[in-house]
């Protein structure tokens, strides 16, 4: 088990380790789903509860998986796990709220592919971490997804008022605002282990 307190490991998976600006995991949501802050901030909170709740139902699966020395499912396992709370989020949202349904569109259903939230449950797992540093672990996880979407919509919105020249419009932009803020995250370095 790792000795790594509690704020450490939320800090370092929220910012020094971001999974979309310092690993670049989950790309796809990212820069899909981040060209409006309306659609980008429910695409992180749905993103942030599927990742909670595949790192807690990791972190019980690979202690019934090592008491019974099954370690090799733990991967099919883990995406099975996924793949449900995709579609419970799925469910809700539509029953709760049919026009951020319809915004988020492919998207949400591809929570089940993002390799940041089956990189949650591995990353803990290979870390051996407890139940409580894996609950830390993938809130700020979550919490660093919501915050890397936010902050990428909020300067795509801002661009859309702006003068951009021809060359640079549409996805150039975007891949060099993703670059620019991953380099501004590169900053919280020296936070993580």
């Amino acid at each position: 088990m790792s000795p790594e307190s509690l704020s450490q490991i939320f800090l370092s998976a929220a910012l020094a380790n971001n999974f979309v600006l310092a690993m670049f995991l989950g790309l796809c949501p990212f820069l899909g789903v981040s060209a409006r802050m309306n659609t980008a901030f429910p695409m992180g909170l749905a993103s942030a509860f599927v990742m909670l709740v595949a790192s807690l139902c990791a972190f019980g699966l690979n202690l019934l998986l090592t008491q019974f020395h099954l370690e090799f499912l733990r991967l099919i396992a883990y995406i099975v796990v996924i793949a449900s709370a995709v579609q419970l989020v799925e469910m809700i949202l539509k029953k709760h709220s049919p026009a951020l349904f319809r915004a988020l569109g492919i998207y949400l259903p591809l929570i089940t592919t993002n390799c940041a939230v089956l990189g949650v449950a591995l990353f803990q797992t290979a870390r051996e971490y407890s139940f409580l540093q894996s609950l830390s672990f993938s809130l700020g996880a979550g919490a660093g997804f919501t915050l890397a979407l936010v902050l990428m919509a909020s300067m795509r919105e801002r661009l859309q008022l702006s003068e951009v020249p021809g060359v640079v419009q549409g996805t150039a932009l975007s891949l060099m605002l993703a670059g620019l803020l991953s380099m501004a995250f590169m900053g919280f370095a020296g936070l993580g282990a």
